[in-house]
């Protein structure tokens, strides 16, 4: 079958495409307790430059498809959704706090290909109202954006939150549905096209990145890390809240403000990925309200090589998708 796949890892930073390759990989053979998607939409997220750089994968475990997202068949014809975080068969509870949790394309083989096999308890029922390549937009981005806003963050409508780095798939996630749960949106970009872009996708305002703000915000959703941090810590009100589930400028911060944390009783939480039922939670979300994820581009599994250097250029606003 037709697959994309990390074959090495990147021996530069620059260049994480080095160890990409389109092409043949054997059918897998679903365990027991598994089953077969047949993958009709696949999308791309930032995991997947980092598995090519060699981060959360493991040499031996190469060659790996890559790839969390997917919507799809079933063995059974049903319209699916898959959920991408494997947890131990015996665990209960949320998924997300297994300590012997991973995620397709870190121990088990992922998504951008023909079929892919997950454990039965991992797929969720695709509504038809919801297109293949919307659902697949899903298990990763939108489901972290989900569980920061409405699990982790606590929001709740009337609330102000603040939007780090529009553009991205998560942060597009974050602005729309963060206005579609009645809280009151800003959002920040370097780049005044995706500010505009924010506006047209539910922001109330945007601002330049590390612009003065008008107002102190309930709390601010961080995937940023580095180049944001102190600004996103600047601008919460007293007993407010940054969520983070990314750095993608990088962990190392010059100040975490520290002093400003503690005296202004600042919350500093984390959030990864979300659960089977908060995956399932966000998909009727969407076929209630309309609501649909941002796609930048739709294209062939073959043309893989373009979606990643897109992704890897900064040069995206909202999902790539590999369609089938």
């Amino acid at each position: 079958m037709l697959a994309v796949y990390a074959d090495s890892f990147a021996s530069s930073s620059d260049d994480p495409l080095t160890g990409l390759v389109v092409g043949e990989r054997p059918d897998p053979v679903a365990p027991e307790g598994w089953t077969t998607v047949t993958v009709k939409a696949a999308a791309l997220n930032h995991h997947d430059l980092w598995s090519l750089r060699g981060v959360g994968l493991k040499a031996e475990a190469l060659p790996m498809i890559l790839g969390c997202d997917a919507a799809g068949y079933d063995e059974d014809g049903n319209e699916v959704v898959v959920h991408a975080v494997i947890s131990d068969p015996d665990w209960t509870g949320d998924e997300t706090l297994d300590p012997r949790r991973s995620l397709l394309s870190e121990r088990y083989q992922g998504t951008l290909a023909e079929r892919v096999v997950v454990p039965r308890r991992n797929v969720v029922p695709k509504p038809a109202s919801l297109s293949f390549e919307e659902a697949a937009c899903l298990p990763t981005a939108w489901l972290t954006a989900y569980r920061m806003l409405f699990t982790q963050g606590e929001l709740t409508a009337g609330d102000t939150v603040l939007v780090q780095g529009a553009g991205g798939g998560v942060a597009t996630a974050l602005i729309a549905l963060a206005r579609a749960g009645g809280l009151r949106v800003l959002a920040t970009s370097r780049d005044e096209t995706k500010r505009a872009k924010a506006l047209e996708l539910g922001a109330h305002e945007v601002f330049e990145s590390g612009a003065r703000l008008p107002v102190k915000v309930d709390a601010v959703m961080e995937t940023v890390g580095r180049a944001t941090w102190s600004h996103s810590i600047r601008a919460l009100r007293p007993g407010g809240r940054i969520v983070i589930s990314g750095t993608t400028s990088g962990p190392n911060l010059d100040d975490a403000e520290l002093t400003r944390i503690f005296f202004l009783q600042l919350r500093v939480v984390g959030s990864t990925m979300g659960t089977r039922g908060e995956l399932a939670a966000l998909v009727n979300l969407l076929h209630s309200t309309g609501v649909r994820p941002v796609i930048d581009r739709v294209l062939p599994l073959a043309d893989a090589r373009e979606g990643f250097a897109a992704m890897a250029a900064g040069d995206v606003f909202g999902k790539v998708v590999f369609g089938a």
